[in-house]
């Protein structure tokens, strides 16, 4: 019988790309994660991870058994969700306040601020037996992590046209739009605008997110009209530091309005046009989870909070 757990490990090394990574994503050791896949090895008779410079590589049999066993797990997925369904209705009057179990949530820094700090203290006292352990991820890793089975619902965004890879396997469920502000000191020039395009931009310096994320995408395409790329010259992965480097004087900055803290007299929020910056909030989980009563009430308490925000 092959060892599911260690399946799941061996996702994990799929997925994050290494065995350090995929430990730190499941809560193991590294060597914790190595026994199992060991353990899964000897089970299988077969080697499904091989040496890869100073790292490690599926095998094309590690590879077939990642892919093979997606079915598997969803099939469990629905199985464990018709169960809990099962016992929701059979409790009753107010069962809907007795709902048990783990919903793994993966978020963005923003949303764990402006979401999520309001939605788990009213689950925690609702639900007391409702688990809802939280990662923080950016949205394409969280996209992963929810789709390989790591996390159970993940809240990200998607800015203006950046795409934002979907596996068909994944349900997304629109929660509101949030909208980005360009931060300025109060003394700035164009401080008394009440709306800016790139062309008023172009010769800014910015503080912005590393390259690689979604919210750099989106700033690199605003300018996409003007001829140039905006000119970096701080980068930070926390907005709150985005506004205090504004505040000191080293450049203007594009934040969310969401989980942003109020500005005080010496700086000013001036929206964007032609184009419009903001950013669509989204819930995903996967189909195999859809009448899961726990994942549904985390579900429905991030509709309930975000219902009223808009852009």
């Amino acid at each position: 019988m092959i060892d599911l757990e260690a399946v799941v490990a061996l996702r994990a090394v799929a997925t994050r790309g290494s065995v350090a990574a995929a430990a730190d994503a499941l809560g193991f050791t590294p060597s914790a994660v190595s026994q199992q896949i060991k353990r899964l090895e000897r089970g299988t008779r077969v080697a499904l991870l091989e040496r890869a410079g100073r790292g490690v590589v599926l095998t094309d049999a590690g590879r077939h058994l990642v892919t093979s066993s997606a079915t598997v797990f969803a099939d469990l997925e629905r199985i464990e969700a018709d169960l809990q369904a099962g016992g929701a209705r059979t409790q009753g009057g107010d069962g809907d306040h007795r709902i048990t179990g783990d919903v793994r949530i993966g978020a963005f820094s923003t949303a764990v601020r402006g979401i999520l700090t309001d939605v788990l203290p009213q689950l925690r006292a609702a639900h007391p037996g409702l688990r809802v352990p939280l990662r923080e991820s950016e949205p394409w890793e969280t996209v992963a992590l929810v789709a390989s089975g790591q996390r159970d619902l993940g809240i990200v965004h998607r800015w203006g046209g950046v795409a934002l890879a979907m596996p068909d396997h994944l349900v997304a469920t629109p929660l509101f739009t949030d909208v980005a502000d360009v931060i300025l000191r109060a003394d700035h020039p164009l401080a008394g605008r009440t709306e800016l395009t790139p062309a008023d931009l172009a010769d800014e310096a910015w503080i912005a997110t590393f390259d690689s994320t979604i919210c750099r995408q989106w700033l690199r395409r605003l300018f996409d009209g003007v001829g140039g790329a905006p000119r970096i010259v701080h980068e930070s992965m926390e907005f709150h530091n985005h506004v205090e480097l504004v505040r000191a004087g080293l450049g203007v900055a594009l934040v969310p309005r969401m989980g942003r803290d109020p500005l005080g007299p010496d700086l000013v929020a001036i929206p964007t046009v032609q184009p419009a910056s903001t950013r669509d909030i989204a819930a995903v989980h996967r189909r195999s989870q859809a009448d899961s009563p726990a994942l549904q009430t985390v579900l429905e308490a991030l509709q309930q909070v975000t219902a009223h925000r808009t852009a």
